[in-house]
């Protein structure tokens, strides 16, 4: 692979596709991550973008997009532009980067990658670290907002009873069946399907994602196909950045709600199934 080259990299990056290629001006590598999990050790040459900064934070849906203005300081201060290659990693399997891939198409900056494994690999499997956190050179990069990937509440509920619509609930099982309370209301989107995030990935294999022919299965057995259009939540869209990603990766109709369960759970007007 050529660093120089724009969209040459796979969606699904490999920690053996990325050594060869780095460092490289062409490319950002962006760690999603706790402040001090990034001072003690990230992959050289990363920025920081803390889980914080991709959610609004506002309450009840505190995992809703934050707007345009926020966004373009956070990317201009890790210097993203549009020539740049975003190689996305967190600390816990995909989560945090699934959230910044959605993040990224949501800017319509598509030139990205998930670095299957994320630091975990990295660590275990002895590759060179570095700690603190260096001054990066910032760009005046402009957020646009483009919301193909986005659903809201109202799309989320004229969905309900469509055959041609699913939903992905990729919260725990006691979520979903709403013995665990997270909100006002609990249970789920009547008509949504459960796979637990944490499905997911391969924890014998420092937190890789499991075979995609075994992904694509298991999906399919949950009416998760091809000829579905599937909105994906979890409680705040963090969790469900993950399931985003895989069901990108896998090359599915897929969008998020980003209000999920903190906003459908704790709205009066939402059914809820149990």
């Amino acid at each position: 692979m050529n660093p120089e080259s724009q969209n040459v990299f796979p969606l699904t990056l490999e920690i053996e596709e990325l050594l060869p290629v780095m460092p490289s001006d062409q490319i950002l590598l962006v760690a999603v991550c706790a402040e001090e999990v990034f001072f003690n050790h990230h992959i050289p040459g990363s920025v920081l973008i803390r889980p914080a900064e991709l959610v609004s934070g506002i309450k009840p849906a505190t995992g809703k997009l934050p707007n345009a203005k926020h966004l373009s300081t956070i990317f201009s201060r890790i210097g993203l532009s549009k020539e740049k290659h975003v190689v996305a990693y967190d600390d816990e399997g995909g989560g945090w980067a699934g959230r910044l891939i959605w993040t990224l198409d949501v800017l319509g900056h598509h030139n990205h990658s998930f670095l299957n494994g994320g630091l975990v690999a990295w660590i275990n499997e002895a590759h060179p670290i570095s700690s603190g956190i260096a001054e990066q050179e910032p760009s005046d990069y402009v957020a646009q907002i483009d919301r193909s990937v986005v659903v809201d509440l109202g799309d989320v509920l004229s969905q309900i009873g469509d055959s041609d619509s699913i939903v992905w609930d990729a919260r725990a099982l006691e979520e979903y069946t709403g013995t665990k309370v997270t909100a006002l209301k609990n249970g789920h989107i009547p008509g949504a399907v459960n796979l637990d995030w944490l499905e997911l990935i391969d924890h014998d294999s420092n937190l890789r994602l499991k075979p995609l022919d075994i992904l694509k299965r298991e999906l399919e057995s949950l009416g998760i196909d091809n000829n579905k259009k599937i909105i994906t939540h979890c409680q705040t869209h963090h969790r469900s950045g993950l399931s985003y990603l895989v069901g990108k990766i896998l090359g599915l109709d897929i969008k998020a709600y980003d209000g999920s369960w903190s906003e459908w759970g704790n709205h009066p007007d939402t059914p809820v199934e149990r």
